[in-house]
């Protein structure tokens, strides 16, 4: 037991002992340090610039503050710093042809959180994807589709794609295209969308709704019926407003036909045969 005791004091007083001994202590201060002073600058360029903005510099601040305990820790155990910058050297020179792709998704970073097409927690469509932002990060961007799957863009994808922000102003209109039978009378059918969108209490008044004739359709007069509304209340106000048109339109007697089609055989063919049933007989004349 003495054996074991002397030799775990003569290996205290080796140098490796020492030098673990002021690593630990460095990673104990200096991580947490890192870590409040990483989210303190992100607090603050939040608020002052933008949340992509504070995350991204977050980011950065960690990533190099790691990097330089990573390279005290290693001059405590004698690495010199002039090789180990030689050797990342060469080491940042290989990784840069074999990750062209990483490069190009941080270039485009930097230009999304210039450009700021959009923020954390935006809504927007990219292809057929739709969700709200949940971080923009050197590589990519992470949204929340709203059926609540993850889904990672890579961010040179978002500079070539064509993107909508769905939420980048405090209103929107909900465009609604509304069919009627050739027999109704147009008048008729404006003043009965203008009141609807008067009565339904979602709709905003200024803007106010767009109603236009639009065209002469196969088997319907063709309305353009566009309602504006705040940007939380669009899925509300979409499906209420849908249900008031087809209730008003029964209630005014406004026929939504369905396609109709005329089946012409020729003139050199034989006419089609017709069969006339006799109302209560079930007897049919040809």
């Amino acid at each position: 037991m003495e054996a074991l005791f002397e030799a775990i004091k003569d290996w205290f007083n080796t140098p490796l002992s020492i030098a673990v001994l002021k690593s630990g202590i460095l990673l104990c201060i200096a991580l947490p340090t890192l870590m409040f002073i990483s989210r303190l600058f992100r607090k603050i360029l939040q608020q002052r610039l933008s949340p992509q903005a504070g995350m991204i510099i977050g980011k950065l601040i960690s990533y190099s503050g790691f990097l330089l305990i990573i390279v005290a820790v290693l001059n405590q155990f004698g690495f010199e710093l002039g090789a180990l910058l030689g050797a990342a050297g060469i080491a940042a020179v290989a990784i840069g042809f074999a990750s062209q792709t990483s490069l190009s998704n941080i270039i485009s970073g930097i230009f999304l959180i210039y450009e700021k097409p959009f923020t954390v927690g935006d809504l927007i469509r990219v292809g057929d994807d739709i969700g709200v932002v949940m971080s923009i990060d050197l590589l990519s961007v992470k949204i929340r589709a709203m059926d609540n799957r993850f889904i990672r863009i890579p961010n040179e994808d978002l500079i070539k794609a064509r993107l909508i922000n769905l939420t980048r102003f405090p209103i929107r209109r909900i465009d609604i295209q509304v069919g009627v039978a050739y027999k109704e009378d147009p008048d008729h059918v404006m003043e009965v969308l203008k009141d609807i969108a008067r009565l339904n209490p979602l709709c905003l008044d200024e803007p106010e709704a767009i109603i236009l004739f639009q065209s002469f359709g196969e088997s319907s007069l063709d309305f353009l019926f566009g309602v504006w509304c705040i940007r939380t209340d669009y899925l509300k106000l979409k499906n209420s407003i849908m249900t008031e048109i087809k209730n008003r339109f029964d209630a005014e007697h406004i026929e939504i036909p369905f396609p109709h089609r005329t089946l012409y055989t020729g003139a050199t063919t034989e006419a089609m045969p017709i069969r006339i049933l006799k109302e209560g007989t079930g007897d049919d004349e040809s």
